[in-house]
């Protein structure tokens, strides 16, 4: 007996828009659940978007450690790294002048700062080296030179370098004089200790560059100011009049010095005049025996007239008289007068 199969579908092909009705009945939450996938999906491309990316500032520098370990170093702007917490990103301020104060502490900043000065003895109290007890206040002015260094070589850098000014600053002032570190050598101490810290800061790999060293104030403590001011007034007027008699030595002794080389430059000049002179007269004296010799006549007389017209030019005016006047002046005759006075009488 011959068997035909029939047709699959009752001889049509399925609808998929009855698949979908039949699969959403079936599944009533299907719409749902997509909506939640994709919300979802949003989140996580957000989530990887936020996390994929930083910004570094002007005054910073960017260091971008990936699971931990240091990678790369960048500078300002916008940069990219790996999301997930597979890299992350941290900033340094290497561009700003960060200040440390040392015997006290800045409570207002502005125009007119305010300081405050009690609780920080321990700071600022100091034994210099002729054994007097002083009040150091300074500042201390950085910058963060090399990022790396200053987050991974030290634990806390702040505290290094407040650490390391202080033992800087104590051991140049029990080295020096207590009125050299008041007055006389405050700039070359701090100049000293910017010195000093700076070579402590990179034998301990901080990264850290020292812009300026500032002495504040240099005083003794309270109780004994009034007394060691006594003593600096009288020091103070020692070094006047000392300078005072070195003043009056410099401008005595450099005018003798001068007024005796003057003397004996002169007496030289005199004897060199005398010598040249003297030789000169000596030769000039050959020359006129020689030409004596050769004619005596001619000779005497050229001496003669040559004495004679100094001597003439030496005396100035030159009277003139005969030789049968017996007086310079002449004498008024009053008997030759009478005697022409009768005869004219007659």
């Amino acid at each position: 007996m011959d068997w035909t199969p029939p047709p699959r579908g009752g001889g049509q092909n399925p609808d998929i828009n009855n698949v979908l009705k039949e699969v959403k009945q079936k599944f009533p939450d299907f719409k749902k659940a997509r909506g939640l996938f994709l919300i979802i999906l949003i989140v996580a491309a957000l989530g990887l978007g936020s996390t994929a990316y930083f910004t570094v500032g002007p005054e910073e520098t960017g260091l971008v450690l990936r699971l931990g370990r240091y990678n790369r170093q960048v500078g300002p702007g916008l940069h990219f790294k790996l999301p997930m917490g597979l890299e992350q990103a941290i900033t340094v301020k290497t561009g700003r002048v960060f200040k440390e104060e040392f015997g006290f502490r800045g409570t207002s900043p502005g125009v007119r700062s305010r300081f405050s000065s009690r609780g920080y003895a321990e700071e600022s109290l100091m034994l210099s080296g002729d054994l007097n007890v002083l009040e150091v206040k300074w500042i201390v002015q950085y910058k963060v030179r090399d990022p790396r260094k200053w987050l991974f070589e030290i634990k806390d850098g702040v505290a290094a370098i407040r650490d390391l000014s202080e033992a800087v600053m104590r051991s140049i002032v029990g080295n020096s004089y207590s009125d050299e570190v008041i007055t006389l050598s405050r700039v070359e101490i701090a100049i000293q200790a910017q010195k000093k810290l700076q070579k402590l800061l990179d034998t301990y790999q901080t990264g850290v560059q020292v812009v300026t060293v500032k002495l504040q104030d240099v005083n003794p403590p309270a109780p004994v100011q009034p007394a060691f001011n006594e003593v600096n007034e009288a020091r103070q007027q020692k070094e006047r009049m000392i300078n005072e008699a070195q003043e009056a030595y410099n401008r005595a002794i450099p005018q003798a010095k001068g007024e005796g080389q003057r003397v004996v430059t002169e007496a030289e000049g005199f004897a060199t005049e005398r010598v040249n002179r003297a030789t000169g007269e000596a030769k000039r004296f050959d020359k006129v025996l020689q030409a004596y010799l050769l004619a005596k006549d001619v000779t005497k007389r050229r001496l003669y007239l040559e004495a004679m017209q100094e001597m003439i030019h030496n005396a100035g005016r030159v009277f003139v008289l005969d030789g049968d006047v017996k007086g310079l002046l002449p004498l008024l005759d009053l008997g030759k007068g009478k005697a022409a006075q009768r005869e004219v009488t007659k």
